[in-house]
């Protein structure tokens, strides 16, 4: 049996992640920070299924433990602090968790489990205030977000140690990719849940910052098959997931609007207070790599992700109301 150990287990890929892997035969091991209040929505039903290790990506001594407790045949790095608003709030300890974490957690695998392979989460936001379109594998990055620059350190430092250790290292470099899972910090989600809450009287209005920025958007169930692909190589390798395709934020809020039966022109407001210190404009991934070498291709369409994020908000509101 194939042992996997993911951090951040509890988010929206980690969740996914775990559903996959148990589907597969998977012995999963989550790495959980203690917090007063345990959260386990997006893992609740399967919570059962997994057997959790204490830890912390800034603690090295807790990730060698987990290593040593899991004897992992694959590690996910899904943990991070992933909120590009937050990230200007909290531009230090950003660094800690989403850059030197990452330099952690694969010290701890190198010295208990060098042979593991392992995933590291980069991010679209390392490519910022892009210098072509669409971005590939090697365009280079220019971050535009103390979280743009964590995500480079820890892609670059992913890079390092397979080349210095020879390790089976990879970095996967995902576009936005969304779900009803999605914390509701997160624009697609905020939308989503407004939108749910407008058409059951709960609320009123919506603000948004750029109605204008473009981004590359995916469903999270889609990406994760892309991150096991990449561990079932012969040979480590750093991949784009990406569908291809860009829209604009304004076209998630028509869309959501349109399938509950209202025009969104009369609920949104452009709230300057939503706008980014350095705004990234546009993002658009080639995913051509990945879909020759790995087989991967993205499932669900953008208008299928926004109507799928709506009724699943829709269907939580009403069993609270």
């Amino acid at each position: 049996m194939k042992k996997a150990l993911i951090t951040g287990i509890t988010g929206q890929d980690g969740s996914y992640l775990a559903e996959l892997l148990l589907s597969k035969g998977y012995k999963v091991y989550g790495l959980k920070r203690r917090t007063s209040t345990p959260n386990l929505d997006n893992i609740h039903h399967i919570k059962d299924d997994i057997e959790f290790i204490s830890g912390d990506l800034q603690d090295v001594s807790s990730l060698i433990g987990a290593v040593k407790i899991s004897k992992p045949d694959e590690v996910y790095n899904l943990a991070a602090q992933s909120f590009v608003g937050d990230s200007w709030v909290q531009p230090l300890f950003t660094g800690q968790i989403t850059a030197l974490g990452v330099a952690n957690l694969l010290e701890a695998v190198r010295l208990e489990k060098p042979d593991a392979h392992f995933y590291q989460a980069s991010s679209s936001e390392m490519f910022g205030k892009v210098v072509e379109t669409p971005q590939k594998e090697d365009t280079p990055f220019y971050p535009r977000s103390p979280y743009g620059a964590a995500k480079v350190y820890g892609h670059w430092i992913t890079v390092n140690y397979r080349e210095s250790f020879s390790m089976f290292a990879c970095s996967g470099i995902l576009f936005n990719h969304e779900s009803p899972r999605r914390g509701n910090e997160f624009v697609t989600r905020k939308i989503s849940d407004a939108v749910a809450r407008i058409k059951l009287g709960m609320q009123t209005e919506l603000r948004l910052g750029n109605l204008d920025a473009k981004r590359d958007w995916g469903f999270a169930g889609d990406y994760v098959k892309g991150m096991w692909l990449m561990l079932q190589q012969n040979t480590p390798d750093d991949y784009i997931l990406a569908t291809g395709e860009t829209h604009t934020v304004k076209e998630f809020v028509e869309i959501a609007f349109k399938h509950v039966g209202l025009n969104w022109q009369d609920y949104v407001i452009q709230d300057p207070k939503f706008i980014r210190p350095a705004e990234v404009d546009l993002l658009l991934g080639d995913p051509a790599k990945a879909k020759s070498k790995l087989g991967w291709d993205s499932e669900v369409s953008f208008e299928q992700l926004v109507i799928m994020m709506v009724e699943s908000d829709l269907g939580r509101l009403e069993k609270t109301k």
